[in-house]
């Protein structure tokens, strides 16, 4: 297949803009903790992407995207990219090293949002464990499963840009891992100030962010067309309507607040990113502002249950990411995905869509439980108390914000 420099060229761009993701993540979440813990947070993303990177190169592509092993896992024919030319073209119009690249920042973004719930209390080395290990146990077989031939694709489920894979692996992910590393130390306690020390340095992530997403849903498309520009577009709309509505159903009981309208932003964005190419421009509204309400209500239930999934990956990502799946399978449009979803009289595309969803939630949550059980074994999982107490940003780097 030949090489359209149009579509290579906008995918090259696309890369910048997710790449632009992972620091972007950092400031989101550094502006919310303490702030002894802001340098961590920023180290823990551009660690993320490092070690995904790599893992991707070695093994990580080669699982999910090698020839397919019973709907499972993508067999080992590809270890250290053996065999991928220059020119080769399995995705029509762009090269296999730029469609790789892709999916490898996919990769290192996904390990950065699963650092909310380790926040403030983990040791590098068991993060750098940890994370080798989910790379290849949770996020490579998603991946196979729902965009390298496994049983999720070979069923017909949709996922444009990563419901499952990104945002539900990693959202459900984080509750495990904040379930197994326990609560920060005086968490729920009067003397642990927990309110965000930084709020122009969350907005300046979240913005980012935004800017970012374009690239992350835009470049699924991975050609530079009429999709694209759809995706981007849904994009836009899902984000301004979660905004809105978060800001809404908040102010009911007090005043509307910048991380708030923000945190909305991020939840329509998750919503829509499943469904942005499958979808016309008013179901992506729907799904932006519904996922906002469900974000905004397991936030709360999270803090009601006194769960210290510190800065709410499980919230907005895992919730948002399980919606947006589901979303897929009842607005996506016959025009524009080859299938049409509930909406359009398919029940059996919105009941593919929901069981793929349900499965990688528990796939996600039971699999990283383990891993971190594992890696609390081997190395333990927190720093000790005395580091915790003198903050990160000194005992792991020596450095101060």
């Amino acid at each position: 297949m030949a090489i359209d420099s149009g579509s290579t060229a906008f995918v090259l761009i696309c890369i910048a803009l997710v790449t632009l993701m992972v620091p972007a993540l950092g400031l989101f979440y550094g502006g919310l903790v303490r702030k002894k813990n802001i340098i961590s947070m920023v180290f823990l993303s551009f660690l993320a992407l490092s070690i995904a990177s790599i893992q991707w190169v070695l093994v990580g592509y080669s699982l999910a995207f090698g020839p397919d092993i019973a709907g499972l896992i993508g067999g080992l024919d590809y270890v250290g990219l053996i065999g991928i030319g220059l020119d080769d073209t399995l995705v029509e119009g762009i090269p296999d090293l730029l469609f790789i690249a892709f999916q490898m920042i996919f990769a290192g973004l996904s390990l950065a949002i699963i650092t909310s719930g380790f926040a403030e209390r983990v040791k590098l080395g068991a993060f750098i464990l940890f994370g080798l290990l989910w790379t290849t146990l949770v996020y490579d077989p998603l991946a196979h499963w729902a965009w390298g031939g496994g049983w999720a694709h070979a069923l017909g489920a949709l996922d444009f840009a990563g419901g499952t894979v990104v945002h539900i692996s990693a959202g459900f992910g984080a509750l495990a891992a904040a379930f197994v590393i326990g609560k920060r130390s005086g968490f729920g306690e009067a003397r642990m100030v927990s309110a965000p020390q930084n709020i122009p340095l969350t907005l300046l992530g979240a913005g980012l962010l935004w800017v970012g997403w374009f690239g992350f849903n835009g470049g699924s498309a991975l050609a530079a067309d009429g999709i694209a520009a759809l995706a981007v577009m849904n994009t836009a709309l899902a984000a301004a309507a979660g905004a809105l509505v978060w800001m809404a159903v908040s102010s009911v009981k007090g005043k509307p607040s910048a991380v708030g309208l923000v945190s909305g932003a991020l939840a329509g964005l998750v919503g829509i990113t499943p469904a942005a190419g499958y979808v016309e421009v008013f179901p992506a509204i729907l799904i932006g502002g519904v996922a906002s309400v469900v974000c905004y209500y397991a936030l709360l239930f999270r803090v009601k249950k006194g769960w210290d999934e510190s800065l709410d990956a499980w919230a907005i990502h895992g919730v948002g990411g399980l919606w947006g799946a589901v979303a897929t399978g009842i607005f996506a449009s016959s025009a524009l995905a080859g299938v049409g979803g509930l909406i359009e009289g398919n029940v059996m595309q919105f009941a593919v869509n929901a069981g793929d969803a349900v499965i990688a939630v528990v796939f996600s949550f039971a699999v990283t439980y383990v891993i971190a059980l594992f890696v609390k074994k081997v190395t333990g999982l927190r720093v000790s108390e005395i580091e915790e107490e003198l903050g990160l940003d000194i005992s792991n780097h020596g450095e101060r914000a």
